[in-house]
């Protein structure tokens, strides 16, 4: 993109999961420092996904915010209307943003919270041991894990204000 287009800058959000690309969509870029890059964008995946403790669904806007020096991506969900749903939180590798493309590496560990805080559930923790990630890479199991310990305390002591300010 040339320094003199008009409008936000787009980035490709590329999600990699066990070696192969799960999913991948455009956004805005609304900010990067060098280390925290944020981006935004409507809800990528096909219809509705029903959790059973929240639906993502056409119209949903995803502020989505990735760290080069952290293990976990952050996204804060909307509605349609911009009420807020909660925060959807995926374990990964460090981000990685050149190009025009971020990429980040799912490792299967997430953590959702609940607008009001008052829901905060850790998720697919039976996906991570099947990964064979603690056998493959033990040194990237263990930052997983503590990423995700780590936003369960922020999540449980408060909320994610002071992460993302």
């Amino acid at each position: 993109m040339s320094a003199h287009s008009d409008g936000p800058a787009r980035v490709e959000v590329v999600l990699v999961k066990a070696g192969r690309m799960k999913i991948r969509y455009p956004a805005e870029l609304l900010a990067d420092d060098g280390v925290r890059a944020t981006v935004r964008a409507p809800w990528a995946g096909e219809g509705v996904r029903d959790f059973g403790f929240v639906r993502f669904e056409p119209g949903d806007m995803f502020t989505e915010h990735y760290w080069r020096d952290r293990w976990y991506s952050v996204k804060e969900v909307r509605a349609a209307d911009g009420t807020l749903k909660g925060h959807y939180c995926d374990i990964t590798r460090p981000a990685e943003l050149s190009a025009g493309r971020l990429v980040v590496e799912d490792l299967d560990l997430d953590l959702w919270v609940s607008a009001d805080g008052g829901d905060i559930r850790r998720l697919d923790e039976d996906e991570f041991a099947a990964s064979g990630l603690l056998t493959r890479d033990p040194e990237a199991a263990a930052a997983a894990v503590a990423a995700l310990d780590e936003l369960d305390a922020r999540a449980r002591e408060g909320g994610f204000g002071a992460l993302l300010a």
